[in-house]
């Protein structure tokens, strides 16, 4: 079987199947390029009406033709147009146009302007031959380059070979109602008479079907690099989903591929939120209860979270990680974590009822702590997995500060450095209370510690 290079294969199979990868693309690009193509019909539309308002112009103002004296069908022929062309305008706002629809547009097309060149043998009382010499056949081109807005090859070919086969028809109809003394390979003679010249009309089909082949190549190239920047763009949208949007914003407009070992140092706070008693309460509920609760919570602290510049960089279950000034340096880090840490405790305080009739028993109670200092920000993970994280004494200090949240019975704590480092931020709470020297587990020294709730 002789070797088949692979562009040409794609080529075939995307002519019959629509997709230059020759396979299903996934439905969500899909919709955004069929809205991309509805948006090209609608230019397709007016650059129709611009042409036919053009020509309606020209033939309006332009002096009249010395010879005319038959059947004059232009103005009709434009009036027709015009009409087809204010309904598909229409359409094209009001529905998604049909593959057959199209189709017929690109036969109405060809067909009003060969039967317009068509009619000048008519108008001047010459031979059909008369009209292969028309100027207005030119605008062929226009009606195959217009296609090209849609970046659909299929319809820039379709409309090529529609009309080149609008031309041969015109071609035959001219040679069957002559006689043997019209048909001339004199050159000369050719462009001075009511003559034909075969070479002629081949050429000018051959130019038809060779820019019609040119421009449905390079529209294959542009469409098939088009979906695969489609599928990117969806995939950088589906990944701001799962990464705070700073985070997908690096990874995605980064010069090089961020990867593991790189990071940097920043001054940044850290804050860790956790539920009271989740695991043991979840076992009791329905899975789907247990997941709605969740979802609720995540939600309503990653709103305040947000509004006080925060991140999420990572949801553990019923814990969360947030860093502020990690992902996006900034000069109030401190002071915005100990602000959205008491708007988190109070939006889940205001929010009471809403977790009871989602099927959470009793009080839905969360512990949240704070820790500050510079943390180092980057990339973790290998073989293909990695993870955009922080690590450092700060997140390790607000971790062992959440968990003792429990022994010191409070719901919000900091340490006192945080504190200062907040205050001289512009943070002010006169309502918190200090604790010194108190024993955190995990951690060697005593801690000074700062109740915020």
């Amino acid at each position: 079987m002789p070797y088949i290079p692979s562009f040409i294969r794609d080529f075939f199979v995307y002519i019959w199947t629509g997709d230059p990868h020759g396979e299903a693309m996934p439905a969500r690009v899909m919709a955004e390029i069929d809205r991309r193509e509805t948006a090209a019909e609608q230019t397709i539309s007016w650059a129709q009406l611009s042409i036919v308002g053009f020509l309606g112009m020209l033939y309006w103002v332009a002096p009249r033709a010395e010879g005319t004296t038959g059947e004059n069908f232009v103005p009709m022929t434009l009036a027709a147009y015009l009409v087809f062309t204010l309904f598909r305008v229409f359409l094209s706002y009001r529905m998604v146009l049909p593959g057959w629809y199209l189709m017929l547009s690109m036969v109405v097309d060809v067909g009003l302007l060969c039967g317009m060149i068509f009619s000048f043998h008519i108008q001047y009382h010459q031979p059909p031959a008369f009209y292969l010499k028309s100027p207005t056949m030119i605008y062929l081109f226009f009606f195959i380059a217009l296609r090209a807005l849609r970046f659909d090859p299929r319809y820039v070919l379709m409309s090529g070979l529609i009309a080149a086969s609008g031309w041969v028809f015109m071609v035959l109809y001219a040679l069957t109602h002559v006689n043997n003394m019209h048909v001339t390979r004199n050159y000369v003679e050719y462009l001075t008479s009511n003559t034909i010249l075969i070479g002629a009309e081949i050429d000018k089909v051959i130019t038809l079907l060779g820019v019609t082949l040119i421009l449905t190549i390079a529209l294959f190239r542009a469409r098939s690099v088009l979906f695969d920047a489609i599928q990117s763009h969806a995939a950088a949208e589906d990944l701001s989903q799962f990464f705070a949007p700073e985070v997908a914003d690096l990874i995605t407009q980064s010069d090089d591929i961020p990867g593991t070992g790189q990071g940097e140092v920043r001054a940044a706070a850290i804050m860790f939120v956790d539920v009271r008693g989740f695991t043991k309460t979840a076992l009791a509920l329905p899975p789907e209860t247990a997941m709605r609760i969740l979802a609720h919570y995540q939600q309503i602290t990653l709103t305040e979270i947000e509004q006080h510049n925060g991140q999420i960089d990572k949801f553990m279950g019923d814990g969360i990680l947030a860093t502020f000034g990690a992902v996006q340096p900034g000069e109030t880090y401190a002071a915005d974590a100990l602000r959205a840490a008491s708007a988190v405790i109070a939006a889940l305080d205001a929010r009471q009822d809403e977790f009871a009739a989602l099927g959470w028993p009793g009080r839905f109670a969360t512990g949240v702590a704070v820790a500050s200092g510079d943390v180092t920000v980057g990339i973790v993970g290998s073989q293909g997995r990695y993870e955009f994280t922080v690590i450092g004494h700060a997140v390790n200090l607000a971790s062992k500060l959440e968990s003792a949240n429990k022994t010191q019975h409070t719901r919000a704590l900091t340490d006192a450095s945080t504190h200062s480092r907040a205050e001289a931020q512009g943070y002010v709470n006169p309502g918190v209370l200090r604790r010194d020297g108190e024993g955190v587990a995990g951690l060697a020294a005593p801690v000074d510690l700062v109740v915020l709730a």
